[in-house]
């Protein structure tokens, strides 16, 4: 940003008005100035007993060439002289400008043009506008630009959580069908386990049926053979008596017989004839 330079102006009222002393402090003050010497001017011009808004001026030039902006902008706003109105405007307009104080630049050289009109000063004035148009525009982008990536952040963030969100329901319901196959797994082994229980325990209770019914039918079948064999003893008894009747058995037929009756277990009360008086020794049942 190039501004049109200060209005300068070294007041020869000043040194008119002023003692032989302060006259030479503004003379050498003024001489350090043209030399660009500013900060030896500054110096000069603190020395100056009597104060003015001429001096004030001047010490403001000074540090506004020194490009202490804001002291500059402090001693121009100081200054009551009409006669150096439009000259401080001007200048304090340029010292906003130098800080970047646009609103306040503008403000400053508006009230300059109010005294009187001015290129300088005009053009000062449209070159801040078009800054601070631009600076608007500036803000303007950023902010756009600023939203776009807020939202773009935004977006990105929603994409994020709906990305964590799916992921977290698809880890739930992975975790879910993990637990719900354990279940059903558990509940197959305990069925199972009930299953094979329940059929050990069927068959266990079949094969005690079993045994018993073996038993039983064992009993009845070896109390059917005792009756038979029951009936077959009083069938032979009644045969032997028989015989006996009708004819003497021989010793040897009897043995023979005793023998068979033995091996099948068949006990009796028939006693063997002996030959009349005989003594008879031993005496067994058939």
């Amino acid at each position: 940003m190039t501004l049109k330079p200060l209005l300068i102006m070294i007041p020869l009222s000043v040194m008119l008005q002023a003692s032989l002393l302060d006259f030479k402090w503004l003379q050498d003050a003024k001489e350090a100035y043209q030399e660009g010497n500013y900060t030896q001017a500054l110096k000069t011009f603190q020395k100056v007993e009597k104060k003015s808004d001429a001096l004030l001026y001047d010490q403001a030039n000074s540090y506004y060439k020194e490009g202490n902006y804001t002291q500059a902008q402090k001693l121009y706003a100081q200054i009551q002289d009409p006669k150096l109105a439009f000259k401080k405007w001007h200048n304090l307009g340029n010292s906003y400008a130098q800080l970047g104080k646009l609103d306040e630049g503008i403000n400053a050289y508006e009230e300059a043009l109010k005294i009187k009109e001015d290129k300088d000063t005009q053009f000062n004035l449209e070159l801040l506008k078009k800054k601070k148009k631009e600076q608007e525009q500036k803000k303007k982008d950023q902010q756009n630009k600023d939203q776009k990536q807020n939202d773009k952040n935004k977006q990105d963030q929603q994409n994020k959580d709906q990305k964590q969100n799916d992921k977290n329901k698809q880890d739930q319901q992975n975790k879910d069908q993990k637990q719900n196959d354990k279940n059903k797994q558990d509940q197959q082994n305990k069925d199972q386990k009930q299953n094979d229980k329940n059929k050990q325990d069927q068959q266990n209770k079949d094969q005690k049926q079993n045994d018993k019914n073996k038993q039983d039918k064992e009993q009845k079948d070896q109390q059917k053979r005792k009756e038979q064999d029951e009936k077959e003893r009083q069938k032979q008894q009644a045969h032997a008596m028989q015989q006996a009747k009708k004819e003497p058995i021989s010793d040897k037929e009897m043995r023979k017989y005793q023998k068979m009756l033995d091996q099948r277990g068949i006990n009796t009360l028939m006693l063997p004839i002996t030959n009349k008086g005989e003594k008879n020794e031993e005496i067994k049942p058939w």
